[in-house]
């Protein structure tokens, strides 16, 4: 468990101590156990979970450059984190990072208070609720220099959760798979209007595997209008255009 971990961080130029590594399989570990009562993940074998949970979650290195993570200041947001990817993966590889997760169902909340606890993270922050309402929040909005995302939503309809967490020349990057050039097209004007600029988009495939894989990083050049995010149920039935 120990060499695939290791080797598969290594590939993605990420090298982790015996204590990093022990938390993932920690990790893992609590995940498969929760998984068993409620649903956290349909992928449950071991590399396969190191793969396409850890390793795509680390794969944020691509866009953003692994000093600024060890720099010791700079604060993340994780948007709709879930079972916590890519947040908790990103936190034990760069420990100096604060780190905020953010998930709309109390049994995930549990689940990710279970794992910063047992495998000792500390500067991670657990909030039960709506992106849409958080981000209206004075001690919230506009604090965070990045904010990610995994969650399955179209580009434009993340971005009204997502931008508005995030501070002038932060940034957010969306986490996609397959064809997105169309989404991109539709999404860059809502994208404006919440006062980014789509700056780059990542293509590439995960290590050993045929999973295709885009990071879209968006840089916030404006503060976000006060209207946006709508409220809560409103920028899915009617996205940005």
């Amino acid at each position: 468990m120990q060499n695939i971990i290791r080797k598969k961080a290594s590939q993605m130029e990420i090298e982790l101590n015996d204590y990093q590594i022990e938390q993932f399989i920690n990790y893992y570990s609590i995940l498969i156990e929760w998984n068993r009562v409620m649903n956290l993940t349909a992928i449950t074998e071991y590399e396969e979970v190191v793969n396409k949970h850890f390793i795509d979650s680390l794969s944020l290195i691509k866009t953003i450059d692994k000093k600024t993570f060890r720099s010791g200041s700079i604060s993340v947001i994780d948007i709709g984190t879930g079972a916590g990817f890519p947040g908790i993966p990103l936190k034990i590889a760069f420990p100096e990072i604060k780190i905020t997760l953010l998930d709309s169902l109390n049994k995930r909340i549990k689940f990710l208070n279970e794992v910063v606890e047992e495998i000792g993270l500390k500067e991670v922050q657990t909030l039960h609720g709506r992106a849409e309402d958080y981000a209206r929040k004075h001690e919230y909005r506009e604090k965070y220099d990045l904010c990610v995302s995994r969650a399955v939503a179209n580009l434009a309809i993340l971005s009204e959760y997502a931008l508005p967490y995030v501070k002038k020349s932060g940034y957010f990057i969306s986490y996609k798979s397959g064809n997105i050039e169309e989404e991109i097209k539709e999404s860059t004007k809502a994208v404006e209007i919440l006062g980014g600029k789509i700056e780059k988009i990542e293509k590439f495939t995960l290590p050993e595997t045929e999973i295709q894989r885009s990071l879209v990083k968006i840089r916030k050049e404006n503060s976000t209008g006060k209207k946006y995010p709508r409220k809560a149920g409103v920028p899915s039935k009617e996205p940005l255009k």
